[in-house]
This record gives C-alpha cells, sequence and structure tokens, in this order.
C-alpha cells in the first residue's frame, strides 16, 4: 500500500474505541426517538485520513466509509478492498461532484449522496453503464439527492431546491444504470439544528410519498447526529469525533 502499512497499537486502539463511543450515541439517540438502532446507519468519514485508519476501523468492525476527495478516495478503496480482500466493504461519495470526477467515481463509489443535477445524474448514469461493462463494478450506482436547504446553493454548499426535487427525482427514475434510494442534507450554519432537521423530515416525508422505495434520509453529522435521529435520519456522516482533527497534510 502507499500510505503507511499499519497504524500503532495506540491509533487502532483510539479509532475502535471512538467508533463504539459514537455508536453508542447513535443507538442511545434511537431509544430515545422510539427507533430502532438497526434503522440508522453509522457512516464514518474518513477524507484526509490514509487507508491505514480505514483498514483499522474495518478491523473494528466498520463496512462503510463515506469519502469526498478524487483521486484520493479512488486509491483509497482500492487499497483498502485488495489488502482486505473483502466484498463487503462499502465506499460512499459525500462531498459534491464535479462531473469531469464521475467517470473514476462510478469505478469505486458504491452509493453518492451528492446529486444535485439532473446532468451530473446522466454523467453519472454513462460513467456506471461503462464501469459495468467493464467489469469495474458489479451492479447499479446508488444515488441520494441532496436538497439544499435556505441558500445552501449560493453559498457553493450544493443542492437542488425543493421546488425542483419532484422533476428531478422522476428523471433519475428512468435512468437505466442509477438506484434512487433518497435524499440527503447538510443543515446550514445558521439557525438551529433542530429547525433543519425539522425541515428536511418535511421534505423527506413528502418525498417518500411519491417514492416510497427511495426511503434513505443522509443527515446529520458529528455535532448534530441526535437531533437527525430524532428526526429521521437514516444514516449520519461522522468525521470528526470518530477520526479525530484533520491531519495537517493530507494524504
Amino acid at each position: 500500500m502507499p500510505d503507511q502499512e499499519s497504524v500503532s497499537p495506540a491509533r487502532a486502539s483510539q479509532l475502535a474505541a471512538s467508533l463504539a463511543g459514537v455508536r453508542r450515541r447513535v443507538d442511545e439517540a434511537c431509544v430515545a426517538a422510539g427507533r430502532s438502532p438497526a434503522d440508522v446507519a453509522l457512516l464514518p468519514v474518513t477524507k484526509f485520513f490514509p487507508a491505514a485508519d480505514v483498514l483499522a476501523l474495518v478491523e473494528a468492525g466498520a463496512t462503510e466509509f463515506g469519502e469526498s476527495r478524487e483521486p484520493e478516495a479512488g486509491r483509497k478503496a482500492e487499497d483498502v478492498r485488495t489488502a482486505t480482500g473483502r466484498t463487503d466493504l462499502r465506499f460512499h461519495m459525500i462531498g459534491q461532484l464535479q462531473r469531469n470526477k464521475a467517470k473514476s467515481v462510478a469505478r469505486w463509489a458504491d452509493r453518492v449522496h451528492s446529486v444535485d443535477s439532473l446532468k451530473l445524474a446522466q454523467t453519472l448514469d454513462r460513467a456506471t453503464g461503462v464501469a459495468l461493462d467493464n467489469g469495474d463494478r458489479a451492479a447499479a450506482l446508488e444515488v441520494l439527492i441532496q436538497v439544499g436547504l435556505d441558500d445552501d446553493e449560493a453559498k457553493g454548499r450544493g443542492g437542488v431546491a425543493e421546488s425542483d426535487l419532484a422533476g428531478l427525482a422522476e428523471s433519475i427514475a428512468e435512468l437505466p444504470n442509477l438506484v434512487l434510494c433518497g435524499l440527503m442534507v447538510i443543515a446550514p450554519l445558521h439557525g438551529s439544528a433542530d429547525r433543519w432537521m425539522a425541515e428536511s423530515a418535511r421534505i423527506h416525508r413528502d418525498f417518500v410519498a411519491h417514492h416510497p422505495e427511495a426511503r434513505e434520509l443522509s443527515a446529520g453529522m458529528s455535532g448534530d447526529l441526535e437531533i437527525a435521529v430524532q428526526h429521521g435520519s437514516t444514516c449520519v456522516r461522522v468525521g470528526t469525533a470518530i477520526m479525530g482533527d484533520r491531519p495537517l497534510i493530507s494524504p
């Protein structure tokens, strides 16, 4: 592997303890909300951290990982899959995605959380078709539509406006190499997390009424995961609370 071969025992222990601690937070939030812990996935966000850290998390029981930078993510996914020989590990693209990166992302990603335009969806569909034909992947690409809350799009955080959501969802549902699984949101920095998660829950309820097969709601991070679970999140994306502070020099 191009990264360090393995992490120190202390780092491996730290990651395992942090992973378990966040999983307890999620489970307790589920109980408080009257939900089953099995209904909420914990997605460790491993961007900026080396493949060796991901391997330590695999040893600690994690099987799904969130990435947002290409080509770092593609190299890391390949390294981890090669090192473990496992086929059950899943990698998610959670960051904003430029269309010129779709071809490479379609080779390694199991799910993309950040689809916010028909052009991006169509590009991913074509790239996934090529990857399937070439044997680079074995299944269609799962996608979530990122919904912009407030003026997120103007601030560069991405996301389709609620008014455009229905049309985009209908178009994506017609693409042969994509599977529409639900929605993703990022709470704006201003205002309360409860306000934004409640708004997300409302949008999600309306969406599922028209797309009952697309029930996923990717919402909540290290600081607001309990509130997200309360409002129906099915996947919390947690970086800092598991991985620690971002390295000064990213791999």
